[in-house]
C-alpha cells in the first residue's frame, strides 16, 4: 500500500476515535440527542461529507452511491441509556486504557456508528 494511503488511513482512524470520544462526552439519553446530533453534523461538515438531517436523525450516502444499483442500509443510533450505579469510571469521560476506549456508549453503539 502506498505511504500516502497509509497516512490517510491513520488520519481517518484518529478522526474516528476523536469523534467517538466527543460522542461519549456528550450525554445523549433517549429523546435527548441534540448534542450528539450536532457533533455528528459538525464532523460531516468538517470532512465535507454531504448529509441530510431531520430532527436528530442524520444520514449520508456513500460517495459511490448509485440509485440504479441495489442498496444496503447501514444503520445505528447515538442515544444511550442512563448509566447504572455499577460504573467504576466516569461514563462521560472517554478514557483509553490498555488500548481500549471506555465510556458510556463506546460499545453500544458508538463504535458501530463511528465505523459506519
Amino acid at each position: 500500500m502506498p505511504y500516502n494511503q497509509i497516512v490517510k488511513m491513520r488520519h481517518l482512524a484518529e478522526d474516528s476515535v476523536e469523534l467517538l470520544r466527543k460522542l461519549i462526552s456528550i450525554p445523549s439519553f433517549s429523546k435527548e440527542e441534540e448534542g450528539t446530533s450536532a457533533a455528528i453534523e459538525l464532523f460531516f461538515k468538517q470532512h465535507e461529507i454531504p448529509f441530510s438531517r431531520k430532527g436528530n436523525n442524520i444520514w449520508a450516502f456513500n460517495k459511490y452511491y448509485d440509485k440504479n444499483k441495489p442498496t444496503i442500509l447501514l444503520n445505528s443510533h447515538h442515544d444511550t441509556v442512563k448509566p447504572n450505579p455499577g460504573w467504576t469510571k466516569d461514563p462521560f469521560n472517554p478514557e483509553i486504557q490498555d488500548g481500549k476506549l471506555y465510556g458510556l456508549g463506546s460499545n453500544d453503539a458508538g463504535g458501530c456508528l463511528v465505523s459506519l
